[in-house]
């Protein structure tokens, strides 16, 4: 989740690298080493690189805007199947699917945990797996198409993990990355070294487009990894509120289910 100040973080962990980059140009400029000339070669790449940065913005945000929908998308199946439990439970008029209730708190718990690194796939799969158990046993107190629906969900759960788990761990294009950083890196070079008078104007233009090129990098890089919970310098995360309000909720009714 962004706090309000989260904003400013990537602004802030540019500016030492244009502080870097106005340092390096004002001891160039000192020891009168500034060998290059503006040219219209030099904006022509500049122009390159910001519409490659772009079109690595947009293919980031395709799956960032994926990836905010799979929280609720996974709430919503577990608040779905824990419905089926407490419908059992009422028309059977006894606790019968109290532990498959249990078992769906503890899957909740498990997805949120591993979102945070601190639980395996391979765990949240198995437990998703043992809810074979449960089905098998409501066959005989249930309809087979409650037992269907139930698999539905299961299954949908499977989809919504695995694609959680492939956005995490893929980066899109890291060709593209290497290029951008590449000719980012170039160009933040030939700043420091361009002839541009006034002086003045020449560190205003450094400090400009070095900001902005380099802030762009961190922040497709932040864009790519919208799974990265309590990582260092991770800002743009898509926020677990569904999971964790889902998980609240869950267990309350549970609480009230197993005294009513």
């Amino acid at each position: 989740m962004v706090r309000p100040y989260s904003k400013w973080k990537l602004a802030v962990k540019t500016l030492p690298f244009v502080l870097v980059v106005l340092v390096l140009k004002m001891l160039v400029h000192h020891y009168d080493q500034e060998m290059l000339t503006l040219s219209s070669l030099f904006t022509a790449i500049v122009s390159a690189n910001i519409f490659l940065i772009g079109f690595l913005i947009s293919g980031t945000l395709v799956d960032y805007k994926e990836s905010e929908k799979i929280p609720s998308d996974l709430a919503s199946s577990l608040q779905s199947l824990a419905d089926e439990g407490f419908i059992l439970n009422k028309a059977h008029k006894q606790q019968i699917a109290s532990p498959f209730l249990k078992k769906i708190l503890m899957l909740n718990q498990s997805v949120i945990d591993w979102f945070h690194k601190k639980e395996s796939y391979e765990t949240v799969q198995d437990q998703l797996f043992t809810l074979n158990d449960d089905f098998l046993a409501f066959e005989k107190e249930t309809p087979a198409n409650f037992i269907v629906r139930l698999k539905q969900e299961q299954n949908q759960l499977r989809k919504t993990l695995g694609r959680a788990k492939v956005i995490r761990e893929t980066s899109f294009l890291g060709t593209g990355y290497a290029v951008a950083e590449i000719l980012t890196f170039i160009l933040v070079l030939a700043l420091i070294f361009i002839r541009m008078d006034p002086f003045y104007e020449s560190l205003f233009f450094a400090a400009f487009i070095s900001f902005m090129l380099i802030y762009m990098i961190f922040f497709i890089k932040d864009l790519d990894n919208p799974f990265g919970y309590g990582k260092s310098g991770v800002i743009e995360e898509v926020s677990l509120r569904p999971l964790l309000e889902g998980h609240k909720r869950l267990e309350l009714n549970i609480e009230k289910n197993l005294h009513a």
